[in-house]
């Protein structure tokens, strides 16, 4: 698991970083509002904006949510939240800082309509976690998430498709090799979250699959430069410092054009609590 699954996001300087990023650039926000879309809020009273960071997927909640709804963005990194709150002021939105295992001490007694949670499930304990949203869930409520398609072992058509180029990540990865004699990576190991695996916790839970799609996002090589200048996303790991870091960046995106498109491959999952159920 990668650094910035577990630490530095509790950061002003990481969390201004996010936020810019999420403000410049369509990654996050395409992405979002996709989850929200598909968590059908039409007619939603309350909904989670789980992991919600600086608050770029529960903007595009709002945007779908009725007026009278009610949206929790819950986050356990203060410093993210801090950011959120100066930029995304809306009176139907309150910030709580939590982590995801606990958001069932953190939701109305009454239960949730929608759950939606981007970028960030693989971070959590997925298992807890999903039984956290089945205690909160109102029937026939709906969790949308993604999982990077690294972490769920797929890959979108249209990515299998291009002829292969060398990615900003392994240009960095080379750069480290050759100029600072750092390890090279160890060869990619097995998914950490197919879905396979999404599929038996949310039945474990008592979830029902109800989709399970496997998109693809287009990015530029400037696009992942600014993502990868983001201090928890910096590469590559291993006692490097963020100045160092950097400076490789630049190395690799010296070899790259601005503006050549690159696909990445997300596993986008709904999972639905049935109707019938208390």
């Amino acid at each position: 698991m990668t650094q910035d699954a577990l630490t530095g996001w509790d950061d002003e300087t990481t969390a201004e970083a996010y936020a810019a990023f999420t403000r410049a650039f369509p990654m996050y926000s395409a992405s979002s509002r996709d989850l929200a879309a598909r968590a059908r809020l039409t007619d939603s009273h309350v909904i989670v904006d789980l992991c919600g960071g600086t608050g770029a997927t529960a903007e595009a909640i709002l945007a779908l949510a009725p007026p009278d709804a009610r949206v929790i963005s819950l986050d356990n990194a203060p410093a993210m939240q801090r950011i959120g709150r100066r930029t995304l002021d809306d009176p139907r939105l309150s910030w709580v800082t939590a982590r995801a295992e606990e958001l069932a001490e953190h939701t109305p007694a009454g239960g949730v309509d929608a759950v939606v949670c981007n970028s960030a499930i693989w971070k959590t304990n997925v298992p807890s976690v999903f039984a956290a949203v089945r205690r909160v869930l109102r029937p026939g409520g709906r969790f949308v998430f993604n999982v990077g398609g690294g972490f769920a072992g797929v890959t979108h058509p249209a990515a299998q498709a291009r002829p292969a180029s060398a990615s900003l990540g392994s240009l960095i990865e080379q750069i480290a090799v050759r100029d600072y004699g750092a390890p090279p990576a160890p060869p990619s190991g097995v998914p950490q979250l197919p879905l396979t695996a999404v599929a038996s916790y949310l039945a474990a839970a008592g979830l029902t699959l109800a989709e399970a799609d496997v998109t693809a996002q287009h990015t530029t090589m400037a696009e992942r430069r600014a993502w990868l200048s983001i201090p928890v996303f910096a590469r590559p790991e291993g006692g490097f410092s963020y100045e160092q870091q950097m400076s490789i960046l630049q190395e690799a995106y010296a070899q790259t054009r601005p503006d050549h498109v690159t696909i990445t491959s997300w596993l986008v999952v709904v999972a639905q609590l049935d109707g019938l159920q208390a």
